[in-house]
């Protein structure tokens, strides 16, 4: 009988070992460039994507508002600034995730903002040809950030939909940023360089990072030396896209430019 439940425990830490993520791996659902394209309709559900992490960033169905993986929990930031929980059944066209496991761990200098934050994870993770999660918490004196409405077809490209995005400014607010430090390399599959969300402490707003000042923070990064990329099977409009053009002045405009 003892040997029955040695083996029935064994049996089940195997089990939970392969149903945990992968330690210091990047899961990306779809590309960045299908989704500037307008390949909005989602293709992996909220549920499997949790499977490969609990922390990152992406965007939901018909690009219905902005993704924030934070300890596990799906938060979505809509275009009118609240944040709300969605069903694990629904679908996202495009997400960057991983099971953050913090390499480092080290506070952030007063004032800091987008720029200098850029600055000090590249002097603690000098190796910009692996993958980087960013997690920072602390209190910020200012946060600009925006979110995108859901679309309908027939979907225009993402630059269209971004140019009347709605934007959202904050004073004095305590929150974490989320998001990744991607190589140069991956232009085209994913954002090189970083890519950011904010939500609150109180999880009642956040969105895409766009600017920000912080008052105090710590900064944890995770090095990531692995990388799965699923595409839309199951999605028609990914297939039909033309994903050989260069739309990198594209992603720069959707990305970092504030209208």
């Amino acid at each position: 009988m003892k040997n029955v439940r040695i083996i029935a425990s064994l049996f089940c830490f195997l089990i939970a070992g392969c149903m945990t993520a992968p330690k210091d791996t990047v899961f990306q659902v779809s590309t960045i460039d299908a989704l500037l394209a307008g390949v909005f309709e989602g293709d992996t559900s909220y549920r499997k994507m949790l499977e490969h992490g609990d922390f990152g960033i992406g965007t939901f169905d018909r690009l219905n508002g902005e993704m924030v993986l934070l300890d596990g929990n799906l938060y979505q930031v809509k275009a009118d600034g609240r944040v709300y929980r969605p069903a694990l059944s629904g679908k996202t066209p495009f997400a960057t995730v991983c099971r953050f496991d913090a390499d480092q761990r080290f506070s952030v200098v007063p004032g800091s903002d987008y720029d200098a934050i850029e600055y000090l994870v590249d002097q603690h993770a000098p190796n910009r040809n692996l993958f980087c999660a960013v997690r920072i918490n602390g209190d910020f004196r200012t946060e600009k950030t925006r979110s995108v409405p859901g679309r309908h077809k027939p979907y225009p490209p993402l630059r269209k939909v971004t140019r009347n995005q709605p934007e959202f400014h904050m004073t004095d607010i305590s929150g974490t940023i989320v998001g990744f430090r991607c190589p140069a390399y991956v232009k085209g599959i994913n954002v090189p360089g970083y890519h950011l969300h904010f939500i609150s402490d109180d999880r009642t707003c956040g969105g895409h990072l766009l600017s920000f000042e912080m008052v105090q923070g710590t900064c944890e990064i995770d090095v990531l030396n692995q990388y799965y990329l699923t595409l839309p099977a199951g999605t028609g409009a990914f297939a039909d896209t033309d994903l050989s053009k260069d739309r990198s002045a594209e992603l720069h405009q959707v990305e970092k430019d504030n209208p």
